[in-house]
Formats: C-alpha cells, structure tokens, sequence
C-alpha cells in the first residue's frame, strides 16, 4: 500500500516552468493507442493540457512544488498504468464542503468523466486556466471546480485558512474546508437542483458525509483519510 501523509500548510509556492517529460516522449505511440481506446469507452474525454507536479518540499507551513505541462493522454496513461514515473505526483485542490451540521458534501463523477462512479470532493487535475504570472493558482482552480460541478461560488463558503495536504506519492491533494451557513440537506438539495438544470452535469449524485460509517470504497484514500482524520479531532 503507498504510504500517505498530511501536512498542514498555509502557503503555496507552486511554480510554472517548461520541461519535457521523458515518459511522455518515450511512450508516446503506447499512449496515443490506450487514450484511443478511452475515447472508444468515453467519447466526451479530449485530449487536453494539464499540469503535473514534482519536487514537493513541506517546511514550516509552507509547500513548495515545481508543475510542467503536458497533455491529458499522457496523464491519463501515466495513472492508468500505475504511475511508472515515481518523480511526478498530480496535485491538485479540493473544496472540502462542510454543512452547518458538521456533514461533508461529496459528489459522484458522472459515467462520461475519466473518474466516473469515484466519489470526492470539488476537484480536478490543474490546467493552464489556472496559472497566474508563472505560478500555479491552487485556490482559483478550487472555486473554479467548485463552481463548474455544484453551481456554488466563493461567495456562498467561507474558506479556512490552512491547507490539508494529502501525500500519496503519486496524488497530492491540496485541501480547504470551505463551510456552509445551511445544513446537509439544503445544501445537497441546492445542488441536485443545479445538477438538475444542466444538459450533461459532471456528477451524477451528492454524498453526505457524517461519519466514518458513511465512507465508500468508491472514495479516494486521500479523501477518506482526510475526513477521518477530520472526525477524530471533533
């Protein structure tokens, strides 16, 4: 099992540079033909820009980390195949909903999406809309992502101050509690109704989180971890 950490911070130093990434270089015929057939099992999924990262330093409540460009296919079969450049990690925000009860607020990806049937929060692998002056926008990509997938906007959370950072190796999920004033229901009933209202939503159900008990295989280790953990020190 990959080992997992998780750092509490307060600031990100998230750098944007050119690289070449040899596992993309080297693959890239073995890549064109497992994306091929994605797109064969999942016809919405294109071949996008996204942002990897490497180098992550935690020191003092600081994350400092170097991210390179590179292109969805790639991605997609460096995870598929089970992360074979062990020097690289997807890190990536996420939205922690949190009602006025204490319930955490999951959504279920939808079939069409690369992660269809995974239940997490807000989230999703950084790209180019998210870098501001050579640096990576971790906050912005979260109201971003959150405003894509529930219809919620900053102005409807209030944002804690620190980030949970959860460390895999091969995942490092950057995570803000964003709390609600309305209680579980409400808010998942604002956000069905959203759901509801879009032609092809990302998620196709919301998740109240109450408890341990209420965890799902079909959630992440970094996100179960993170809630546990959440629990614990209630």
């Amino acid at each position: 099992m990959t080992s997992l950490t998780i750092h509490r911070v307060t600031t990100l130093d998230l750098a944007v540079r050119p690289a070449v990434w040899p596992f993309a270089e080297e693959r890239r015929d073995e890549i064109a033909a497992h994306f091929a057939q994605q797109q064969r099992e999942r016809p919405k999924i294109w071949n996008g820009r996204v942002l990897l990262g490497r180098d992550a330093v935690f020191t003092d409540g600081h994350l400092s980390a170097t991210y390179f460009e590179t292109d969805f296919a790639s991605f997609l079969a460096w995870r598929d195949w089970g992360y074979p450049d062990k020097a690289v990690f997807n890190g990536f925000g996420m939205g922690a909903l949190r009602a006025s009860d204490g319930a955490f607020i999951m959504g279920e990806m939808a079939h069409h999406t690369s992660n269809g049937g995974r239940i997490y929060f807000p989230s999703g692998t950084p790209d180019l809309d998210d870098v501001r002056d050579g640096m990576l926008d971790i906050p912005g990509s979260v109201v971003r992502e959150l405003a894509e997938e529930t219809g919620l906007s900053a102005a409807d959370c209030r944002a804690e101050p620190d980030w949970h950072c959860v460390f895999t190796g091969p995942s490092l999920a950057m995570i803000r509690v964003l709390n609600l004033d309305v209680p579980g229901d409400v808010a998942r009933a604002r956000i069905e109704a959203n759901l509801a209202r879009e032609a092809e939503p990302e998620l196709s159900a919301i998740h109240l989180v109450r408890g341990i008990d209420d965890l799902k295989p079909s959630m992440p280790r970094f996100v179960t971890a993170f809630v546990e953990q959440q629990f614990a020190s209630r």
